[in-house]
């Protein structure tokens, strides 16, 4: 068994793809940062993230998947789920070991798991587009927190960027540090010291009329409720419990 030890970053995965054909590895273990086993007599590889090398195994992918197929490949690795490298990487072997387009192949554990996945992923960015609540900074931004289960933050830019084209904004995940922030023309990544210091709020920054807006949208949704058809059962499912310290109805 040979373990390899990369940099969790998607062009890190598929260099270690490239060595896993160069050196022939059949039995393979994958591991993210640093290696920190003692075990003895276990072979180990530290991966340096190769561009030309990612670029080969990238190329070839393209050649074996469609572009539908390579979203769903990215998305699943963006996800950050523990412990599903290996099984990327299984994927990604009996891609290239098939003759044939294995996307619906469904009767394979990799391919099985890979759309398991990618229904999670998709999941998370639709509750993250209906559950973001901006709250407006004193220098115009619009703010917003989220802590989500996976890393979506990169699929949701492109939503909030159509429907927000005419105001900056910035969208924050608390769980790993970074965030979006929109200019009015381009989306760039970024963080934040405040947002780290303050995970729940950044209040000291809001706009005076900031908490004026907040208590309307909260005696809107009060005004719309049918005390006699809730249903809490029901809404949890649809809006867990985990996300409503980021809701401004339910704070």
């Amino acid at each position: 068994m040979t373990t390899l030890v990369y940099d969790g970053t998607f062009e890190g995965l598929l260099t270690c793809v490239f060595e896993i054909y160069e050196r022939k590895l059949l039995h393979v273990k994958i591991q993210k940062g640093e290696w920190l086993s003692k075990a003895l007599f276990e072979e180990v590889i530290q991966v340096i993230t190769d561009e030309k090398r990612a670029g080969r195994v990238l190329q070839g992918l393209q050649e074996k998947l469609s572009a539908g197929g390579m979203q769903r490949l990215y998305a699943a690795h963006l996800a950050g789920m523990d412990d599903e490298d290996i099984m990327l990487i299984g994927y990604i072997r009996y891609v290239f070991d098939s003759k044939k387009n294995v996307e619906e192949d469904y009767g394979n554990k990799y391919v099985l798991r890979l759309a398991e996945i990618i229904r999670m992923v998709r999941r998370e960015k639709h509750r993250m587009e209906a559950f973001i609540r901006f709250q407006k900074l004193q220098d115009g931004i619009f703010y917003a927190a989220i802590e989500p289960d996976f890393n979506v933050l990169p699929l949701v830019g492109k939503h909030f960027k159509n429907r927000y084209a005419d105001q900056k904004w910035i969208i924050y995940d608390m769980r790993r540090n970074y965030g979006l922030y929109y200019d009015l023309h381009h989306i760039e990544y970024i963080t934040l010291d405040f947002a780290t210091s303050r995970p729940d709020n950044v209040i000291s920054s809001y706009t005076e009329d900031e908490g004026l807006y907040q208590n309307l949208w909260k005696n809107y949704f009060k005004s719309v409720n049918i005390p006699a058809r809730k249903n809490t059962k029901l809404h949890m499912r649809h809006v867990p419990k985990r996300y409503w310290k980021f809701l401004t109805e339910k704070i």
